[in-house]
């Protein structure tokens, strides 16, 4: 066939391809693309982003074809410093990295509760992706004195020794701070399965710990049925350390998701800031940013700040509101309980004394105390609450208002009476009060305690209605008291609960329930 039999002429031809050009668009992309100097201890040197922002993300392709994310640090004037938040060991000299061009970010979404996740918000648990709805900044501005409201509501932590003398209110920051092995994760433990059929919702973030212990505590919220309105964000001590300094934060933006979006109560536990703290260290060490006292960098101050002042109860007045376009919903609430291990019960290092200064109180857990069988092992002296009081419930204020002065006493009185001088009648009576109301105070783990419960028991022991037995028979008189209380005197525990207050009908009330309790019962206790 010669060209002039061509079924399509020139013109035909031409306008074909003329139409093609028009509706040809072709997507220009232009990526700055750098690679890796040298990569050690979970931290990159990378060569050619000059463009690059601080705490920008990073995709780091290694050999293999898995994508790392990077966190870039240290913008230095020829390269980058990026802590790399994944398996570094994959990554090798000339790795191409690339920009993203967004801040670190983890996925949310109602779906995330009861689930196991990694400092990027990545599924642990083996049950699959969940439904996010949203992205929420890990780092991000704690919000301003405009858009808060003083404390004043309680955050029940159902332990006797805390809702009566240390109480937490919703927006508190609350430092919970021992010598290790003393329960410091018990209390926080004990706290969110307290919250069980209430409006919270708890998030905790485990920092340094085995996975054999993270296991445990996932295993031990799922049996009381805890795990339903918990999160579980995870940064085991096996991990490099960019992911463990940035777990807490992390956490902390999942949190921020319910109250912001959602307008709920979220209790965040982290357990603990000592090695979060040790993990920036290293991190910035590798870095070599300049290290300061006990080798911390400069900031490590900031590193708690900047987490701890993120905790706020939201105003509920939508006008106020309004004006921030990250808050949706109003009267929200974000309760901080950050953990911190003390060594030989030194409160006065670095690290404590930084926390100390940034919360607003703090639960001391002592291990004289607690290995005497005293558990939780509060000491009353150091432990102080600054603004939970003025969440207490009432009733509580009311029965408690002289248990601290009385613990106080005790302890004091208790050592005097150790070199076993001969005690006036006075003094005897003011021990052996002391001494049953320490043993009030103690305490099962994964017990809590219902607080229309707690009152009826701290009153009767500041009352003096347990001065007649022995200190060994009170834990069976509390059990067979509670017990003949639900059955019998329903009505005091409710009026309790659903008030707040402990008035006088409800006290007379009580008086006779403890009354009769002693009446028909004297051999409870044997």
């Amino acid at each position: 066939m010669t060209v002039t039999e061509s079924p399509l002429r020139a013109s035909e031809i031409k306008k074909a391809l003329l139409e093609q050009i028009d509706r040809y668009e072709e997507e220009l992309r232009v990526e700055e693309v750098g690679e890796i100097l040298e990569v050690k201890d979970g931290v990159a040197r990378i060569w050619g982003l000059s463009s690059c922002l601080a705490n920008e993300m990073l995709e780091v392709t290694s050999r293999s074809g898995a994508t790392i994310i990077g966190l870039a640090s240290n913008l230095e004037e020829d390269n980058i410093g990026a802590v790399i938040l994944g398996d570094f060991p994959q990554l090798k000299e000339g790795d191409p990295v690339r920009r993203t061009g967004r801040v670190l970010s983890v996925p949310v979404g109602p779906g995330i509760l009861g689930r196991v996740v990694d400092t990027l918000g990545r599924p642990r648990d083996d049950r699959g992706p969940f439904d996010s709805e949203a992205y929420m900044l890990v780092d991000r501005k704690a919000p301003g004195i405009v858009y808060r409201q003083p404390v004043s509501e309680p955050l029940q932590t159902g332990l006797k020794a805390i809702d009566s003398m240390i109480p937490i209110g919703r927006g508190q920051r609350e430092l919970i701070i021992g010598d290790r092995g003393t329960g410091k994760t018990a209390v926080a433990l004990d706290a969110i399965i307290n919250q069980r059929g209430g409006d919270v919702v708890c998030i905790y973030c485990a920092v340094g710990q085995k996975g054999s212990t993270v296991a445990g505590i996932v295993e031990k919220l799922r049996q009381e049925g805890a795990m339903d309105y918990t999160v579980l964000v995870s940064a085991n001590a096996s991990e490099p350390a960019p992911m463990q300094f940035m777990a807490p934060y992390a956490a902390c933006a999942i949190g921020e998701y319910f109250t912001y979006h959602e307008g709920r109560h979220v209790l965040v536990i982290y357990d603990d800031l000592s090695k979060q703290a040790d993990a920036y260290r290293e991190a910035s060490l590798v870095l070599r940013r300049p290290p300061g006292r006990e080798a911390y960098p400069g900031d490590v101050f900031y590193l708690h700040s900047r987490l701890l002042e993120r905790a706020a109860r939201i105003s509920d007045d939508p006008e106020v509101i309004a004006s921030n376009p990250d808050i949706h919903e109003p009267g929200g609430s974000l309760t901080a309980l950050p953990i911190i291990q003390t060594q030989a019960g030194d409160v006065s290092a670095y690290i404590p004394t930084n926390v100390i200064s940034i919360t607003d109180g703090q639960i001391f857990l002592e291990s004289d105390l607690f290995y005497s069988g005293v558990r939780p092992a509060v000491n009353v002296g150091i432990s102080v609450s600054r603004v939970g009081g003025n969440a207490q419930v009432k009733a509580m204020r009311k029965v408690a208002g002289r248990l601290r002065l009385d613990l106080a006493q005790f302890r004091e009185l208790e050592a005097f009476a150790q070199f076993g001088t001969e005690l006036d009648s006075a003094t005897q009576a003011q021990l052996d009060r002391g001494s049953r109301v320490v043993e009030v105070l103690k305490q099962g783990q994964y017990e809590p305690m219902p607080i229309e419960e707690q009152v009826m028991v701290i009153h009767a022991a500041t009352h003096g209605h347990l001065d007649g037995l022995e200190v060994d028979e009170i834990r069976a008189w509390e059990v067979g008291f509670l017990e003949f209380a639900r059955a019998h005197h329903a009505e005091i525990g409710g009026a309790i609960r659903e008030s707040g207050l402990l008035s006088e009908e409800t006290e007379a009330a009580l008086k006779a329930a403890l009354q009769v309790y002693a009446e028909t019962m004297p051999d409870a206790g044997n």
